[in-house]
């Protein structure tokens, strides 16, 4: 039997890069899994559930994981996985595009398990992921608006595994490092920054195995922060 035969997990941001990894997974595990993005490229995956959704308005929010509820059933994994990525020096960046930062990456997460949490908690059962940064620990240079965003998702978290004690439902922050998506193309293009080579940086898959790693956990283990790292 699959190591997550049986359960049911919902994926944001789940149309390409780690997101698209995650449910691959996921799925690749036993999970049946309900895909939420803005759109998805291609042919319709047969495998996933495919549920428009853009995480930051809240009536998108409400009907995609209603679907997903009636579809599927109540989720076992939520994994907030959809974000933005922005490399600016501050006084470069406008406050059109913090704004947009701090909505996407900090406000989207907050709006999906404000929506999700209830049921979990009736269920006393569920494991919600968020997928970080390491820029949510680490400040650096050029990040004033995504640094912003992660170390406020960071806290969003924290306090998550607060409210959460005793309810039987677990959170984890999982922090990676440069990871190969194509969220560095349009960064590469300009050339203002000395970029990790892609060769060098984590693969979508090692983050969908740290997902898995926390949510295979026994019931009694609480991992509440993971950080993955290139090793070169």
């Amino acid at each position: 039997m699959s190591a997550l035969s049986g359960r049911i997990a919902v994926v944001t941001g789940a149309s390409r890069g780690i997101g698209r990894a995650v449910a691959d997974r996921l799925q690749q595990d036993g999970a049946r899994v309900a895909c939420l993005a803005r759109s998805f490229e291609g042919a319709h995956d047969a495998s996933h559930l495919e549920i428009p959704c853009d995480v930051t308005v809240p009536d998108d929010v409400r009907r995609a994981l209603a679907r997903a509820i009636e579809e599927f059933g109540v989720p076992d994994i939520v994994v907030n996985n959809a974000g933005a990525f922005l490399l600016k020096p501050l006084v470069e960046t406008s406050a059109e595009e913090f704004l947009q930062q701090l909505t996407v990456n900090t406000c989207g997460p907050f709006l999906v398990v404000r929506e999700v949490l209830p049921h979990l908690v009736r269920a006393r059962r569920g494991h919600l992921i968020t997928i970080g940064s390491v820029g949510d620990h680490q400040p650096y240079a050029g990040n004033a608006a995504y640094g912003a965003s992660k170390y406020g998702v960071r806290g969003l978290h924290e306090v998550l595994v607060e409210e959460l004690r005793k309810t039987g439902v677990r959170a984890t922050l999982i922090s990676p490092g440069p990871t190969d998506t194509r969220l560095w193309d349009p960064i590469e293009a300009q050339g203002s920054y000395d970029t990790p080579a892609r060769s060098d940086m984590l693969a979508p898959s090692d983050v969908a195995a740290a997902v898995v790693y926390a949510i295979t956990q026994p019931e009694r283990v609480a991992v509440e922060w993971i950080r993955i790292m290139p090793a070169s």
